[in-house]
């Protein structure tokens, strides 16, 4: 056979291991889905708190109290963010609703019988509820245990933070460890890059979430559209997912301020969210991420989709930082073989 026929076929049995053994890993990973997910939620968290647990034991903290304390703080956090943001759109949630109905109701007359089935789906939306909620309700056994398993992860997430922290210093150890012959330290520096990656991704998307919301929260207060607050918690919440998130909050923000300002006040609400979307894209996302894996937003899009169509929206939440650490090891991999 002819040299390039040879190597065609070789690559594509190489592309067709490479998708057969991912595909295989994908399908244990959805059936031990239980113990899976609760180390990628460590590894996000302990990529998060890292810097924390470090300043802790620098001031003199033992390993396991600073752990401790670490793992206390991110519950008093991440309690204290779920009550506002809960409590918020508790709040708000009546006067969203009712703005987001009263679109529907405009849309039905600007555009009829369309615009119309729009206002009927908005107008029964508590009919719609009130049946899923029986239909839900029918099954009460497995309500509980899907409530169960996500607590019982929670928690087992949780300790394993405690427990990354802690024993950080022997993870280079066992890393070294396992890696065959004399490949330690190409192992080691893979393993690296990708934790890298991934702790800069949740640091910044952190505070651009944060930044995000604090702006768009206020130039929603400045147009007076009602449920700001509830809008900037949707905002902040959605950030974590890249480009669809945004892109669904700000949607959110701009039908309420149509429903209930008006056009122009619509318009503006636009341009208050396209404003903070020009100054996340081309500011802070150089400024806060310009040490981390950047990848193309078309990159981005398919890896939320991807994610998505594994495992929902967790798959959304974890798909991309997990991308940033699998590029961080081909950086690290082309970085060795072009000095090699």
């Amino acid at each position: 056979m002819p040299e390039p026929v040879r190597r065609f076929a070789a690559w594509c049995a190489v592309l067709l291991l490479a998708a057969g053994v991912g595909y295989v890993g994908v399908r244990l990973c959805s059936e031990f889905r239980t113990a899976v997910t609760p180390v990628l939620l460590a590894l996000l968290g302990t990529a998060l708190l890292g810097p924390l647990y470090r300043r802790l034991v620098q001031v003199g903290v033992h390993r396991s109290l600073a752990a401790g304390l670490t793992c206390v703080a991110v519950v008093a956090v991440v309690g204290g963010a779920v009550y506002i943001v809960v409590a918020a759109l508790i709040d708000t949630g009546d006067e969203i609703v009712s703005s987001l109905k009263a679109a529907a109701k405009s849309l039905a007359r600007h555009f009829g019988a369309a615009g119309t089935s729009v206002g009927d789906l908005a107008g029964n939306a508590k009919e719609l509820l009130a049946k899923f909620g029986g239909t839900a309700a029918s099954n009460v056994i497995s309500g509980v245990s899907v409530v169960g398993e996500g607590l019982a992860m929670a928690v087992l997430a949780l300790l394993l933070v405690f427990f990354f922290l802690r024993d950080s210093d022997r993870v280079v150890g066992a890393i070294r460890g396992v890696a065959p012959g004399s490949s330690a330290d190409m192992v080691e520096a893979m393993a690296r890059r990708a934790f890298e990656g991934i702790e800069g991704f949740m640091r910044g998307t952190t505070v651009i979430a944060f930044i995000d919301a604090v702006c768009i929260t206020v130039g929603l207060l400045v147009l007076r559209v009602p449920g700001a607050v509830g809008l900037g918690a949707l905002v902040l919440v959605g950030a974590y997912i890249p480009y669809l998130g945004a892109f669904i909050s700000g949607a959110v923000a701009v039908l309420v301020a149509l429903a209930d300002r008006g056009f122009v006040i619509a318009l503006w609400a636009l341009g208050v969210v396209l404003a903070v979307q020009v100054l996340e894209g081309h500011v802070l996302q150089p400024m806060i991420q310009s040490r981390t894996v950047q990848m193309h937003p078309a990159v981005v899009m398919l890896t939320i989709t991807a994610g998505a169509s594994v495992a929902g929206i967790l798959g959304m939440l974890l798909a991309v930082p997990l991308t940033a650490a699998a590029f961080g090891v081909v950086h690290e991999l082309r970085a060795r073989y072009a000095t090699g």
